[in-house]
């Protein structure tokens, strides 16, 4: 027990401050939130769009339009590094989550996403989330940087957000996965077993559009094709951060503060 009690003070406070203190270290080789330069391409160079495996980016020459879809991106980086010209950056920005899904879209000087969900939901919530957490047929790459919220060193519990065994307990799904065929029914089922009001929130890139097997004829290319969307998270996966911004902006607003 002694020996509990010692190592406890001995590796002192884990928990993370963010949102009322600085947020936590994001490691070097993070890719977050991209920026496009439009008038940096040259006319006939694609080469960002034929690198990209979930065709994210692309380049319209006659009107000269460089747009990227976060909810399809995989964040690799890969165009940025084809891109001699320097048209495509990812900063380390990671507050990237969205409850309108064009707000993905980046193009020349597109503002940072933001969560605006109806304030009448918002005060239904109030400072509790209880969500039910459904694999759509996910690698668990995002349902591994879900599940390290609950640990000790960001303790999600302390912002009144919990997930629940059972939907009816819950206000709303955290969905993951491209929704393959056979886990329709299951989303489906899942989403009608919430009570009224209730919300849906889209973690990854699979879930947001299909991700890597968008446009395979076994999945739905994402939830909002089969349930209604309020919140998506994109990434592949997210940052266990930007998860978290996006359940405290839920709840709490755009800002995620207190």
């Amino acid at each position: 027990m002694w020996k509990m009690i010692r190592a406890r003070i001995q590796q002192g406070y884990r928990t993370v401050p963010y949102p009322d203190g600085p947020a936590p270290a994001l490691p070097p080789r993070y890719v977050g939130w991209p920026r496009v330069d439009s008038n940096q391409c040259p006319a006939e160079c694609d080469r960002c769009g034929q690198v990209c495996p979930t065709q994210a980016i692309t380049w319209a020459p006659d009107s000269r339009q460089l747009t990227l879809d976060t909810g399809c991106c995989l964040f690799c980086g890969a165009c940025a590094r084809a891109c001699d010209a320097g048209a495509v950056e990812f900063t380390r920005e990671f507050r990237m989550a969205s409850s309108r899904r064009s707000a993905l879209v980046v193009t020349d000087q597109s503002p940072l996403p933001a969560v605006e969900l109806d304030q009448a939901m918002r005060q239904i919530l109030g400072r509790a989330l209880r969500l039910r957490q459904v694999s759509a047929g996910g690698c668990n790459a995002c349902e591994a940087d879900t599940n390290v919220l609950n640990t000790v060193g960001w303790d999600l519990g302390r912002f009144g957000v919990q997930f629940v065994a059972s939907p009816r307990h819950a206000d709303g799904l955290l969905v993951t996965g491209p929704v393959t065929r056979n886990m329709r029914a299951a989303l489906e089922k899942t989403y009608h077993a919430v009570p009224a009001p209730k919300i849906v929130i889209a973690v990854g890139a699979c879930a947001i559009a299909g991700g890597p097997y968008r446009g395979h004829p076994e999945v739905h290319d994402g939830a909002d094709s089969v349930v209604p969307v309020d919140v998506y998270v994109p990434g592949c996966p997210p940052h266990p951060l930007t998860i978290l911004h996006a359940l405290l902006a839920a709840i709490r607003g755009s800002d995620a503060r207190l």
